[in-house]
């Protein structure tokens, strides 16, 4: 029993070493977003602070990487999360998107912050700097009805 439990621990040992080198997938870019939501519609500078420290790390071309990246299957799951993240919405493309799906991007947003859906919390464990005060709350929704109420056909 005793040599099976030493086997076993030495495989997982050298398992976690093995998963180790499997590159992960980096989410930085090179170049200036030249389709960003910033070249669509005109953001106040409080706003854009708020929304480059609480959205941008998973809904952009460019996602701030903490310390703890480099460590399987720590990587793999963050990985996983931006790509995600950058499938639902991506501010760095926004100005690809119909005017139609960036009104309901838009209005998802809202819902998500009065919801406090987003950001996620199992994210703001670890980030805490990307909470959002009730003021943060407040600013981003004031935006997203100013914008909403200027562009509706």
């Amino acid at each position: 029993m005793k040599k099976i439990r030493n086997k076993l621990l030495i495989g997982l040992a050298v398992l976690a070493i093995v998963i180790q080198f499997i590159p992960g997938y980096e989410n930085k870019s090179s170049q200036e977003p030249h389709n960003s939501i910033s070249g669509v519609y005109e953001i106040p500078p409080n706003v854009k602070g708020i929304l480059r420290r609480s959205c941008y790390d998973c809904h952009s071309d460019n996602t701030r990487y903490p310390w703890y990246m480099h460590i399987q299957p720590v990587r793999y799951l963050l990985d996983r999360h931006v790509r995600h993240g950058k499938e639902d919405l991506n501010f760095d493309e926004f100005g690809t998107y119909s005017e139609r799906k960036r009104r309901n991007k838009l209005r998802a947003i809202g819902n998500s912050l009065t919801e406090g859906s987003m950001p996620l919390s199992s994210y703001l464990l670890v980030h805490r700097s990307a909470r959002m005060s009730r003021q943060d709350t407040t600013a981003v929704l004031s935006w997203i009805r100013k914008v909403n109420t200027v562009n509706k056909d």
